[in-house]
């Protein structure tokens, strides 16, 4: 299509995606503002006028037309559980924006109709209960009615979680089974758990008891993460760091990204902390690939093999290292 007047011509080597007649906030003091700009090999190779991208476009070029609207950088998020999160992101129902515990409780009746048999619904993040009207977390009880067969988790902050009764079945707890170290497993004067968690200081016991409930297959686990990414691209993310954490296994857990990376389909950039529960697991860096090296790697010598010009091994802490796993 013609750009600036100009018609695609045959440029040894072609651009694209091009993007013109926008209001590019580009970040340079002496260039604050741009009308287009060009790609090419996934870089951004000309931030300009549309007539500087012109000569980029070739018969095969795709040209976006902004239509006057506002660009900007891509965001990025300095601390995220993207790895982690992605393995049961579609398993998540979104309280963001529920201003009663009524209208949240409908939405895990609706939900809890539509989820199969073997599934679990947990909400996380996105809210709290000063947002909500009654300014209080639900019940155990309110749970149960809402959900009575389905395992549901809901978790505010790092404080506390509500367990029905399928997700207390689901997940083992019974009377018999102890307070972790650093959380209180609340119980009725029978003794039999209520379905309160709390973290009393640790939240140990938070991170741990959804990791026992149902969780998706590989395939499952790989579609989860796809539609992370692109919660976060819609968002306005482009990269982002994943601080790793509590039950972010490797190299298990780490499989979804590592192959969407590989398949090229991540929509955001992330550099991600190891997380190895093994003494002896190391990472190899190359482009972006990870490697175990298993337990017979010498625990008093691990090595490293040096890591590509976009990332460096990292020796912040004993157990981690961070590595770049997209090319974008």
């Amino acid at each position: 299509m013609p750009v600036a007047g100009i018609c695609p011509g045959s440029p040894v080597r072609p651009a694209g995606p091009i993007l013109r007649n926008a209001r590019i906030v580009t970040g340079d003091p002496k260039r604050l503002a741009a009308t287009a700009l060009a790609v090419r090999d996934g870089s951004v190779t000309v931030v300009g006028r549309d007539r500087e991208v012109a000569p980029l476009v070739g018969p095969r070029s795709r040209v976006i037309d902004a239509l006057g609207h506002r660009v900007v950088p891509g965001l990025n998020d300095s601390h995220n559980h993207v790895i982690r999160g992605g393995l049961h992101f579609v398993l998540e129902l979104r309280w963001d924006g529920v201003r009663t515990l009524q209208r949240g409780l409908a939405r895990v009746r609706e939900q809890a109709a539509r989820t199969p048999p073997g599934q679990r619904l947990r909400i996380a993040g996105g809210w709290s209960v000063e947002l909500v009207a009654e300014h209080r977390m639900p019940t155990p009880a309110e749970l149960n009615a809402a959900a009575p067969d389905t395992p549901v988790v809901i978790t505010h902050l790092y404080q506390a979680a509500i367990l029905n009764r399928a997700a207390l079945r689901a997940a083992g707890i019974t009377r018999d089974t102890p307070d972790l170290a650093g959380g209180q497993i609340v119980r009725g004067h029978d003794g039999e758990p209520t379905g309160i968690l709390v973290a009393a200081p640790g939240a140990l016991l938070l991170y741990s008891t959804p990791a026992k409930t149902p969780v998706l297959d590989p395939d499952g686990q790989k579609g989860s993460t796809r539609q992370f990414l692109l919660e976060l691209n819609r968002f306005g993310l482009t990269s982002l760091i994943d601080t790793a954490g509590g039950f972010q296994d490797f190299p298990s857990g780490y499989r979804a990204v590592t192959d969407l990376h590989a398949a090229g389909e991540l929509t955001v950039r992330i550099a991600y902390h190891l997380f190895p529960q093994t003494l002896g697991q190391v990472c190899r860096c190359g482009r972006g690939d990870i490697a175990w090296t298993g337990p017979k790697a010498s625990p008093r010598a691990p090595s490293a093999v040096p890591c590509s010009r976009a990332s460096r091994t990292s020796r912040a802490s004993s157990a981690r290292a961070t590595t770049r796993t997209s090319p974008y």
